[in-house]
């Protein structure tokens, strides 16, 4: 008889998706081993292998997990504008940065049939930011909208790649300060 899923089962995964994260991010996901993440989570390799059937399958849950929660926050704060997106957005990734890192640096190890669904949610946060910033400047189209919304990822990315925690501004403080930053520099181009 097949062994059911246990109750705690969700859980269970979300656990492994972050000690798994961790280290992927940590060691680099192509230097990287099922055996090292089920250590890093503090279980057995089969146990790790009964909720994930290979090391791809578990970039990818941690991938599509992560972009999916973003994706959610992002498309309920878009109607509310530019600086609740700014800020919706810095703060769903302070608890995040390993599942970012991964974002950036691993999701090309994937194979197409797991890389294409990931890509689609990375275009609907790039479409959501268009949006945003296309009401606050409805006349910039085309190559101009393009860049300003990449210039707005690159913006809140700093927090991620070069901010220092305990030292500066928080990333609340920084929010405000890209919010305006942001709609100061759109007003003006």
């Amino acid at each position: 008889m097949p062994r059911g899923i246990a109750r705690d089962y969700e859980q269970k995964r979300a656990a492994l998706r972050k000690g798994a994260a961790a280290y992927f991010a940590r060691h680099g996901y192509d230097r990287a081993s099922m055996t090292g993440a089920a250590s890093e989570c503090g279980v057995s390799k089969a146990l790790i292998y009964h909720y994930y059937e290979s090391k791809e399958a578990l970039l990818f849950d941690i991938l599509d997990a992560h972009l999916s929660e973003l994706v959610a926050l992002v498309e309920d704060a878009t109607p509310q504008g530019l600086p609740d997106l700014i800020r919706v957005i810095l703060m769903a990734y302070e608890h995040a940065d390993v599942e970012h890192k991964l974002q950036l640096d691993a999701l090309d190890a994937l194979p197409p049939e797991l890389k294409t669904p990931l890509i689609a949610a990375q275009r609907r946060l790039v479409t959501a930011m268009s949006q945003a910033v296309a009401a606050e400047r409805p006349d910039l189209d085309g190559d101009r909208l393009r860049a300003v919304t990449m210039s707005v990822f690159g913006i809140l990315n700093w927090f991620y790649m070069w901010h220092r925690s305990g030292k500066g501004l928080s990333r609340s403080e920084y929010a405000t300060l890209a919010a305006d930053f942001v709609r100061g520099g759109i007003s003006a181009v």
